[in-house]
């Protein structure tokens, strides 16, 4: 498919349009990966990609049938993706796909490489929902373009582009918790060719709630300002963009309520507290050398630098990670068949860090100081018989300074036999670099030790697997089918062991460390043209050898989900209603101490609803929604609340919800000039 096709088609799905000065064919490296098919209507619902990787595009529409105050919160209509709190304490989530925890899906912002290291555990509550143009899911074994780090799948993040059509949005939301949000951003023409965005956003946790009166805030203080200025230039044959963002926010959590003891007296209070100063930039640079054969040469380079000062009770973990990515691509279609990507690409990481991860001010802090460079090159090859056979091969060499020479191969294969019907297929190997001291910080909101070995080799998985989907119609009905299993095998696993003691975190690698089988199958029905259905239902069974006998479940990931959506827009979308309903299956909680448990060895199955009510007008939107309707929580999620600085306190243990129903409002406001 041609790519300014492509590219424009893409926009106009997720409810932006290029402007006439930028109706040309603008590479893939620059905006986003070529896709072979995309509905240009805006779609109520998540659309699954029949490109040669197995994607899903979530665009404008479906964002907004949730408050989607954040990345965090965007997937809670979508039966693939699940965001789960790490702790009871911080607010930390992770995302979790094919059953997997988030460091191994890879982040992308605009097909960059992001939110690694320091910046994971907080990174979901970094980009603001009403920044986002779409959220592309990909399973599996990814494109080699990106690098080596996908394993179970990656997770782009497209931005408002300052080149779309000049605008002005304002959203503002407010919850019973005491939440608000404001959102303004816009764009405009500087002349024929440059465009200048600016994307601004405001939070604000007001108030203090503690439902269930174990003195521990329920969530977090959050305190955020972030601010981000584009500039774009489309050119005959030269495209240019760049981007810079700012973020500090401050968390804030922990007892509110002192501990009282048997003489009357009072402990302490256990407070966290965690600042965070996060400066980015990149930019994109392309010339088109070959318009008929789409043929390109893009130059991609970011910076970032990530300061987070953090304390848990007397426990310090002050981070300074400084991170740069580049990437030099070559592209270009030799037949209508038959098209190559190369490129040489370079990623540089150093963690500074003073941290202390015990209860004991009188112990100096320790220091470390790592860096690592990686430095490669791939080639991808893709073959593609009029859209009904597709296939996608590709490999990258890279070396690194603390592992030395890697080698990752990717195959992608999908075949259309008709409309109706589609297969699909991949296979591939991954490459993770460990920083557990950064990764598993969130252990620190616990009385447990982190014991890290004192030699972690670098994370080596494979991932294979493949699906299928049929739509058909009865009568103006539409019926559509889809199923998907993947196998993910570690032969060199990071482990996090919180099963030989409740009072350590056992941090060690592990060969042929841990396996991972996940199915799904999804079902969508549109009886009428105004309303959407869907229903999807998971099973995931990750293992990992945590003791030398062999496999046992991981704990706190769920085997079994559900998902029943409901989209209904009547009168031509003048009004919306969106409502999910999710089925949350039971699963193994980390082994208690035998002679003293403090939590149960398993935990139950749970539902959750949410609902939104939208009234749209021609600029205006106002939205009233509910979160966890069925009023859920997790009973007791602090461990010993009452004893923070005794040996068994753990606000880990975590597998629900940590707060009851939620009602919110807002309102979105746009002004676009054509």
């Amino acid at each position: 498919m041609n790519k300014l096709i492509t590219s424009s088609i893409l926009l106009s799905a997720v409810g932006v349009s290029l402007p006439a000065a930028a109706q040309q064919e603008i590479p893939d490296s620059v905006l986003t990966e070529e896709l072979q098919e995309v509905v240009v209507s805006q779609p109520r619902g998540v659309r699954k990609l029949t490109g040669t990787v197995n994607a899903e595009l979530i665009g404008v529409a479906e964002l907004c049938r949730a408050a989607c105050c954040n990345l965090g919160e965007s997937f809670s209509t979508n039966p693939s993706v699940d965001v789960t709190y790490s702790d009871a304490a911080t607010g930390a989530r992770q995302i979790r796909l094919l059953g997997l925890s988030g460091q191994y899906v890879q982040m992308l912002t605009e097909n960059i490489p992001n939110f690694r290291g320091a910046a994971a555990p907080y990174g979901l509550g970094y980009v603001p929902g009403p920044w986002m143009q779409s959220i592309m899911v990909s399973k599996g074994a990814s494109s080699v373009k990106n690098g080596y780090e996908s394993i179970t799948g990656q997770i782009n993040i497209e931005m408002k582009k300052p080149q779309a059509d000049p605008s002005l949005a304002v959203n503002m939301y407010g919850d019973m918790m005491g939440r608000t949000e404001a959102n303004v951003s816009g764009n405009m023409r500087l002349s024929d060719r440059w465009s200048a965005g600016v994307l601004t956003h405001a939070e604000k946790e007001f108030g203090t709630h503690d439902s269930n009166g174990d003195g521990f805030i329920d969530t977090p203080g959050v305190r955020q300002i972030s601010f981000m200025p584009r500039v774009a230039y489309m050119g005959g044959n030269y495209v240019f963009q760049a981007a810079a963002k700012v973020l500090d926010e401050s968390r804030k959590s922990g007892q509110h309520m002192p501990t009282k003891l048997s003489d009357g007296s009072t402990l302490p209070l256990y407070t966290i507290d965690i600042d965070t100063r996060r400066v980015e930039a990149y930019a994109k640079n392309a010339f088109i050398f070959d318009r008929a054969n789409d043929g390109n040469i893009a130059l991609i380079t970011s910076v970032s630098n990530h300061k987070q000062d953090a304390v848990y009770g007397l426990k310090i973990n002050n981070i300074d990670q400084t991170e740069g990515y580049a990437s030099l691509m070559f592209e270009r279609k030799w037949t209508s068949r038959h098209a190559l990507s190369t490129g040489l690409s370079g990623n540089y990481d150093r963690y500074r860090m003073d941290y202390r991860f015990y209860n004991d001010a009188a112990l100096m802090p320790s220091r470390l100081d790592e860096k690592e460079a990686v430095g490669g090159g791939y080639v991808q090859y893709t073959y593609n018989l009029d859209d009904r056979l597709m296939a996608m091969a590709g490999v990258r060499e890279d070396y690194s300074s603390r592992y030395g020479w890697s080698f990752v191969p990717r195959l992608h294969l999908r075949y259309n036999p008709s409309s109706a019907l589609s297969f699909h297929g991949s296979a591939g190997r991954g490459l993770r670099s460990p920083h557990p001291r950064v990764e598993f910080s969130y252990i620190l909101a616990s009385s447990r030790s982190l014991d890290i070995a004192p030699k972690l080799d670098r994370e080596d998985a494979w991932n294979f697997g493949g699906g299928g989907s049929w739509t058909s119609y009865l009568g103006d009905m539409k019926l559509g089918f889809s199923g998907e299993y993947y196998y993910t095998h570690f032969s060199n696993y990071l482990m996090l062991n919180l099963d030989a003691t409740p009072h350590a975190a056992l941090v060690s690698s592990i060969k042929d460390g841990a396996r991972s089988h996940a199915l799904q199958l999804e079902v969508t029905f549109e009886p009428i043209e105004e309303l959407t259905l869907t229903g999807a239902w998971r099973f995931t069974d990750v293992q990992a050898r945590y003791t030398p006998v062999g496999f046992t479940q991981k704990p706190l990931t769920a085997r079994h989900k559900g998902l029943f959506t409901l989209g209904w827009a009547p009168n031509m979308g003048i009004w919306q209603l969106d409502a999910s309903l999710a089925i949350n299956g039971g699963g193994r909680m980390p082994t208690p101490d035998k002679e003293h448990p403090l939590w149960k060895s398993t935990y139950g199955s749970y539902v959750g609803f949410n609902a939104q009510i939208t009234r749209n007008f021609r600029r205006w939107a106002l939205y009233v929604g509910g979160e966890n309707l069925t009023n859920f929580t997790q009973r007791n999620p602090i461990v010993e609340a009452n004893d923070p600085w005794g040996r068994n306190f753990d606000a880990t243990m975590i597998y629900g919800p940590l707060r009851g129903a939620m009602v919110y409002a807002g309102f979105r406001y746009t002004l676009t000039k054509y």
